[in-house]
């Protein structure tokens, strides 16, 4: 139920998931328990095998809605699902690996209501890496680590030289509805940056703000989409910096190419020591 008077909830946070049931408890729950009480919860589940539906059916709370596809639409399919369904002024995407911390939502949207002029696109944090158990493996965040506003062209130049999404993982970013509305669906021609794609093309319309406290927790098992098509990552990063740099208006360089190609293979191998040593 809204708490603004329009009838339209503030936040719409949407969890897709598919073969999820052994982690959507954690997530929904971290949803539930925000200090930001105006929000709708959609989980949308990807017509799964497991026991998924047994879950949702323990959760009673009337701003939790489940839905389930007839059949199964693939990832991609099913983060725009979530896009379509969603209500709220503001939007924040959640795979049901992952988990949000108690004052996600409020911290994120008290800056988006700060900007009523709308020059900032997408709010971004600092997340905790979490192993299949939930302990903490590491802690990611933007480069610097200051608080605050950053123009969109820095922090895309930022993540082509270094070779990765410095803005993070999906539960880590919110965004206005009605800029989701104007730039449209996900697009999976590159399954591994979808979601940086999408955070590109809201940062054609706006800046960045970037939160240093860890407002997420990005959780890395061995059945995640990620790690599943792991050693293809840099091969696809490299695909997106090329598209990326024949969009009109780009001022990506020689430089940033090259960059790009050595960063985006080291943070492809360091990757997969990562995942070996943790999920092996």
């Amino acid at each position: 139920m809204s708490l603004n008077g329009d009838g339209v909830p503030l936040v719409s946070v949407a969890i897709p998931t598919y073969r999820g049931a052994a982690h959507l408890a954690a997530a929904i729950d971290s949803v539930l328990a925000q200090s930001l009480a105006d929000f709708e919860l959609i989980v949308i589940d990807d017509h799964s095998p497991d026991e998924t539906a047994q879950v949702l059916a323990g959760y009673s709370d009337p701003r939790l809605t489940c839905l389930r596809n007839p059949v199964n639409l693939g990832p991609a399919g099913n983060w725009n699902r979530c896009l379509s369904e969603a209500r709220g002024h503001y939007f924040k995407l959640l795979p049901h690996d992952d988990v949000l911390a108690p004052h996600c939502l409020e911290r994120q949207v008290a800056v988006l209501e700060a900007d009523p002029d709308e020059r900032i696109a997408l709010v971004f944090s600092a997340r905790d890496v979490l192993g299949p158990d939930g302990r903490r493996l590491t802690r990611r965040g933007y480069p610097g680590g200051r608080e605050g506003r950053i123009a969109a062209a820095t922090v895309m130049r930022s993540c082509i030289r270094r070779g990765t999404n410095l803005l993070g993982e999906p539960g880590a970013v919110l965004m206005r509805r009605a800029l989701t509305a104007r730039i449209g669906a996900f697009d999976a021609t590159y399954p591994y940056v979808i979601d940086l794609d999408y955070w590109f093309r809201l940062l054609a319309h706006g800046d960045a703000w970037y939160c240093c406290e860890p407002l997420a927790g990005f959780r890395v098992s061995a059945q995640q989409w990620s790690v599943a098509i792991g050693r293809s990552q840099s091969k696809e990063f490299l695909a997106f910096v090329h598209f990326v740099a024949i969009r009109p208006g780009s001022k990506l360089g020689v430089f940033d190419a090259i960059s790009a190609r050595i960063m985006g293979s080291l943070n492809n191998a360091l990757r997969l020591a990562f995942y070996r040593l943790f999920l092996h």
